[in-house]
């Protein structure tokens, strides 16, 4: 079982990392929160999960022990796959979907695209009491826009675009969407383009 893979940041999007580690790149899927911790940095470490099916090995990467955690409590839950949770982290940070969670806030998880009454009522019923994240630690585990704030250009919104293409939306939707946001926020950094976009798609 992997634990950790700490090696130099290769090649970053919203939603990957190529991490090279003794010679050999692991590529493997992030959330936006993870994205926002570790973009502009050279090396970088990341708590793993691996997700051995017949047809694939998948990676998936995270900046914090807790949003791992998150994650695979999120993937226990009947319905929830590897991609979904990861969708449901790049919506919402740790700290806030903990709470949005023990608060029963299912109109809040509604929100996030593939996710009905029913997944969310199941959500909040299977991890209301198992949930581990500490609440107490206010912002730990949220997006430092300020040291990530990117122009609003079309390297943006194409950025932007692409992650959400490879969540699995249409190119054309994602794409009115996101030019909408980008006019009405110029300064607003790709992952919280992308943030918004996943509410509004």
């Amino acid at each position: 079982m992997i634990e950790y893979i700490k090696g130099s940041v290769e090649e970053l999007t919203p939603t990957s990392v190529t991490l090279e580690a003794n010679g050999v790149g692991y590529g493997m899927f992030i959330s936006l929160n993870t994205y926002s911790a570790i973009q502009g940095k050279k090396e970088t470490k990341l708590y793993v999960h691996e997700a051995i099916r017949e047809d694939a090995h998948l990676l998936y990467g995270f900046a914090e022990k807790e949003e791992r955690t998150i994650f695979l409590q999120l993937i226990g839950v009947p319905g929830i796959g590897g991609q979904m949770a990861r969708m449901v982290l790049s919506s919402f940070t740790p700290q806030d979907l903990a709470r949005i969670i023990n608060e029963g806030n299912a109109r809040m998880l509604k929100s996030v695209k593939g996710i009905g009454p029913k997944v969310a009522q199941r959500i909040i019923v299977d991890l209301k009491d198992k949930i581990l994240y500490n609440l107490e630690q206010s912002g730990h585990g949220a997006a430092d826009t300020s040291t990530t704030a990117l122009s609003a250009s079309s390297a943006v919104a194409d950025e932007a675009i692409a992650a959400l293409s490879m969540l699995g939306f249409a190119p054309a939707a994602s794409q009115k969407v996101v030019l909408d946001l980008v006019r009405q926020h110029p300064d607003s950094p790709v992952e919280q383009i992308i943030k918004l976009a996943l509410k509004n798609m």
